[in-house]
């Protein structure tokens, strides 16, 4: 039996709003990553400030040759994010490739799909943080193998850090690089920090650093970066949120600096 059910339209069309929410941040990510979405989702994401995550091809072992490789899709991904939509912000996740492709590179590819946003990279959101920190002198953990970790040591020395330690842990695969145990984490960034370093720097977006960085810094009575907690400082500070979280480590009470 067909029940005939009455259907009304409004007398009138609803109310929009420019935005569903105030703010918008893009994150351009890795298909393997396991950590950067659910970091963003912890320390950054409210009922004020969305996050808009585009995965991008990403096929391991993690080299400088396969890193480089990301670059033609980065437009791509950026595009996917909102189409034709501006962003207040927008991320590409990846550490070591920030290094291997080049800050201004990503910032022209992305810049192709949305014009005139803030990008933030691992890369360049750290050294902006070490700078808030007052840090110089600083310690490098990386999961990476030596061969990754070169052109990161090249970085950061090409900008004047001077660096005690560096130390990585000859991972290969940047799933595995997720798996870390956050107590193991702990235990070799003590191993890695220098007693005369101003700060400890761990990199890569994979690795789950950002959830034990205050405790570390109890611990050690020495500021941490870590290359979420770094990102993610920036682009609440880029959407004008200004609180101080030192919940999250030291970095979430210092002022973000453009330029």
């Amino acid at each position: 039996m067909t029940v005939e059910i009455e259907i009304i339209p409004t007398g009138r069309p609803p109310r929009l709003e420019d935005r569903p929410l105030e703010k918008r941040i893009g994150l351009v990510i890795l298909a393997t990553d396991h950590t950067t979405e659910v970091d963003f989702q912890r320390m950054v994401a409210s009922d004020r400030l969305g996050v808009y995550v585009s995965r991008i091809h990403y096929a391991n072992p993690v080299t400088p040759e396969n890193l480089l490789k990301m670059q033609p899709a980065l437009t791509e991904g950026a595009a996917l994010i909102l189409p034709d939509e501006a962003l207040d912000a927008i991320v590409y996740s990846c550490t070591s490739a920030s290094v291997v492709i080049g800050d201004r590179n990503i910032e022209a590819a992305i810049h192709a799909a949305k014009p005139g946003v803030p990008v933030v990279t691992p890369m360049a959101a750290a050294v902006k943080a070490l700078k808030a920190l007052g840090a110089r002198r600083i310690s490098v953990l990386t999961p990476y193998t030596i061969e990754t970790s070169r052109p990161m040591a090249d970085y950061f020395a090409e900008l004047g850090f001077a660096i005690d330690r560096f130390t990585c842990l000859g991972l290969t695969d940047d799933r595995e690089m997720a798996r870390i145990a956050p107590d193991e984490i702990r235990a070799f960034a003590r191993e890695a920090l220098a007693p005369q370093s101003d700060a400890l720097f761990i990199s890569c977006t994979a690795v789950r650093a950002a959830q034990v960085a205050a405790r570390f810094e109890a611990e050690t009575g020495k500021p941490v970066i870590t290359s979420n907690l770094a990102t993610a400082w920036a682009c609440l500070r880029l959407c004008g949120d200004d609180r101080a979280r030192p919940e999250l480590g030291q970095l979430m009470t210092k002022p973000y600096r453009e330029g």
